[in-house]
């Protein structure tokens, strides 16, 4: 069904979380995703308690009625005793604070020039302490987009929650490595039009966070959370977008569940796979949030704004490839997202004998399909290995046919230059000789299917047909 959504009265806000790489927002652990074996445990149960208002959060309320057990389970290696909330927390990740600053210039956002760390007060289990610790760093942006400006209400640094493993009707279990992760949050204002408007916001911020080249990546390191209502329906916000290819989808079929149900209340569902939404619980409000008075506030001023290292947008970073080498938007758009800029631009200066475009399809699309294709750990090559690589196929020791194929002997070790060395203009000449007398009358085609069978990707095609016009 065809929706008209400036009848409907639709209106949208997005909210962006981002986690980042390094170290945890309030101790030194790593923010890693761990698959050693769990060596500890720990049962609590949870109450929540009041806010700044001296009310408890309504949403609070909803999750402690449920009377569950929560378990945690980590590895001593991986975590700390601040993850089990045994331990205060430590000054806020001054790296991770940084990148938060950067995000907000690039989102033309006005920084706040003290930073208060708060608590938000969350009972569900995934917070140890029954709160999560959020601060608010910039307010008031705005991006540009297709149908207009797109206002940044706020940007936040919290703490990841930690990662659910299995529940029962008395118990959650929760694994605590990736709780306390540095996690950025972008909420924008409801000025989002219709559903393929907010897939275009969510695209552009998660590019935007992208840039720092500081976010983790990979399933559920960035997730997005739609806020959504229609005249006469209070705002209802789904959680848990993984995919932005599912925010379309979706959002229609909650617009049109929303004008069949006739008196809705404002409250959190869950985002599924099928493109459905289910009831998660009550809308929470400001009754939740108090100040955190183990970590002090910060001061942010002019001259720490002023030392942050400049960040160039992916998309500024691909329309100049793409201007510069001649290569494709696409190709330009995966050297900027995979970190291999820099590899690139220097293997285009040193190795003159190989097209720009070949260089940029290696690293992006020839390593993508590796990955999709067989059973290797591509990301273990190293740059070093990569410039042997492009370094035998510019002196001609090997052909451009046969790169993935070493690209694969390199990764599993069983990398060996004899079995794919190009085979010398003498030694082809003489083949191509024998392959045209062997079974003379063939049309060239046939031929050259013959040639390039024989040496299988040692040779140069176009090297090969000029040859074989001799003898044909």
């Amino acid at each position: 069904m065809e929706l008209d959504y400036n009848k409907l009265g639709f209106k949208s806000g997005i909210e962006i979380h981002q986690q980042l790489e390094g170290k945890k927002l309030f101790c030194d652990c790593l923010t890693l995703n761990s698959t050693k074996e769990t060596d500890i445990k720990v049962v609590r149960k949870l109450r929540a308690v009041a806010g700044e208002t001296g009310e408890v959060d309504i949403a609070a309320k909803h999750e402690m009625k449920k009377d569950k057990q929560f378990i945690y389970t980590s590895n001593s290696e991986d975590t700390c005793l601040v993850e089990y909330d045994d331990e205060p927390p430590h000054q806020i990740n001054q790296k991770a604070l940084d990148t938060a600053l950067q995000v907000s210039l690039l989102l033309n956002a006005n920084i706040i020039d003290e930073i208060q760390v708060m608590r938000k007060t969350v009972v569900d289990g995934s917070n140890t302490s029954g709160f999560q610790r959020t601060a608010l760093v910039a307010v008031d942006g705005f991006i540009e987009t297709s149908m207009g400006k797109v206002r940044i209400a706020n940007i936040c640094l919290e703490e990841e929650a930690a990662q659910k493993v299995k529940e029962d009707a008395n118990s959650i279990t929760y694994k605590l490595d990736r709780l306390g992760i540095p996690l950025i949050e972008i909420g924008t204002e409801a000025d989002i039009k219709n559903p393929e408007h907010a897939k275009e916001v969510a695209a552009y911020l998660g590019m935007v966070l992208r840039s720092t080249n500081s976010c983790k990546r990979g399933i559920g390191t960035i997730r997005q959370d739609v806020n959504i209502s229609i005249k006469g329906h209070p705002r209802v916000e789904i959680k848990g977008f993984q995919d932005i290819k599912s925010i379309v989808r979706t959002i229609d079929n909650e617009v049109q569940r929303q004008s069949k149900e006739k008196e809705g209340k404002a409250h959190v569902r869950k985002a599924n796979s099928d493109f459905s939404t289910t009831f998660l619980r009550p809308m929470p409000g400001a009754a939740r949030m108090y100040p955190e008075t183990d970590v002090a506030p910060i001061k942010i001023t002019k001259e720490r704004v002023g030392k942050l290292e400049t960040v160039e947008l992916i998309s500024d970073k691909t329309e100049k490839l793409v201007e510069k080498h001649k290569i494709t938007p696409d190709l330009a758009k995966g050297l900027a997202k995979v970190k291999k800029l820099e590899l690139f631009e220097q293997f285009v200066n040193k190795f003159k004998n190989i097209k720009p475009a070949f260089i940029a399809s290696t690293l992006v699309s020839t390593v993508k399909e590796i990955k999709r294709k067989f059973e290797v750990d591509v990301d273990k090559l190293t740059d070093k290995q990569f410039e042997e690589i492009f370094n035998y196929l510019n002196q001609g020791k090997i052909n451009k046919d046969v790169v993935m194929d070493v690209i694969i002997g390199y990764t599993k070790g069983e990398f060996n230059l004899d079995k794919y060395a190009t085979a010398s203009d003498d030694d082809l000449e003489v083949e191509i000789k024998k392959i045209v007398e062997k079974d003379p009358g063939k049309n060239p085609g046939a031929y050259m299917g013959d040639i390039m069978a024989k040496f299988k990707g040692k040779i140069d095609g176009k090297k090969a047909m000029e040859i074989l016009k001799k003898y044909v």
